[in-house]
């Protein structure tokens, strides 16, 4: 059997060390810093030679800096010679970048896809992509695991579940996710109808679906960046009479006023996973974070003896 190396980056490294845990392995050892003139320099501290090595690190803010370490990390192991190589990760960012929706703009997911894989990825591991189809960005094996299982049991075991929630969608893009979490948890299915004045700024006007009236609300979403649009949903559901209101997202970036709008909004608790490291400013009283470690360590154990990944999300 193929030894099983598991490195992190400097992006999320409790994330890692939670992720061997699971597997009772101890973090390899790496050595990661930057020159005197800020270039990255990395050296593994173990012998990686014919072995199959996981590489844990979110492209996570700074983007920039943590997708190059990324690179640097990959090409660092396959001159070294693994024997494969398999990039983790949690978080990938630029995922928005995905389409052309102007004139002479980039496809910003796509270039990173094409670099990650050029440095030497033979297969990557992921998790909750803004849009699935940017796994056919990649011109190798891509993973794509999901959070829901984890934010679904929270919550079944606060009991909110069947006839006492609403599931809300903030936007028509998450009408697939909010569908998911209503199979499972139960209740009644609501839809925000969102407008996008531009970039930055999103318009809630009208809900579609309910009743919401008395009911604890459940959004779902993929992310919260500046937290604009799960806001404005969450306000639209309090002036429809939502009893509780509770936001759930897999990826808790947290840019910009996402920490003042969220304090200031009509939510009872936010839920968030670890994929990326929440820094000790961002706490909010109401906001909890769970560990996704265990379901990406199944998935390592699972893609070192090239198992089904698919079977992770089989209903049993």
């Amino acid at each position: 059997m193929r030894e099983l190396k598991i490195f992190s980056g400097r992006a999320n490294p409790n994330l890692a060390t939670k992720i061997c845990r699971h597997l009772h392995l101890e973090p390899s050892a790496i050595t990661l810093g930057k020159f005197p003139d800020g270039e990255n320099y990395c050296k593994l501290d173990e012998d990686v030679r014919g072995r199959d090595v996981f590489l844990v690190q979110p492209t996570s803010p700074p983007v920039n800096d943590n997708l190059f370490e990324l690179l640097i990390m990959i090409d660092c192991c396959k001159r070294a010679s693994a024997e494969r190589i398999t990039a983790v990760v949690p978080y990938y960012g630029y995922a928005r970048q995905d389409r052309k929706d102007e004139g002479r703009v980039p496809i910003t997911a796509k270039l990173a896809a094409n670099i990650i894989t050029r440095a030497g990825a033979d297969r990557v591991l992921t998790m909750d992509l803004h849009a699935a189809q940017i796994q056919g960005f990649f011109d190798v094996p891509v993973d794509h695991l999901y959070a829901a299982p984890v934010l679904n049991e929270y919550f079944a075991e606060r009991g909110f579940v069947d006839d006492k929630i609403v599931v809300v969608s903030p936007d028509e893009g998450s009408i697939k996710r909010a569908l998911g979490h209503n199979k499972r948890l139960g209740g009644t299915l609501a839809i925000v109808d969102k407008q996008r004045a531009n970039a930055l700024e999103t318009k809630q006007n009208t809900i579609i679906g309910g009743p919401i009236e008395g009911r604890i609300a459940l959004l779902f979403d993929d992310m919260i960046s500046t937290a604009g649009s799960i806001c404005g949903a969450a306000r639209l559901v309090h002036q429809a009479g939502a009893k509780e209101i509770h936001i759930a997202a897999t990826h808790g970036v947290l840019c910009g006023p996402a920490i003042e709008k969220l304090r200031d909004a009509p939510i009872d608790s936010i839920i968030v996973t670890d994929t990326i490291p929440i820094a000790a400013e961002k706490q909010l009283p109401n906001l909890v974070q769970l560990s996704v470690a265990p379901l990406l360590a199944e998935a390592i154990k699972r893609i070192h003896h090239d198992q089904s990944i698919s079977e992770l999300f089989r209903e049993r």
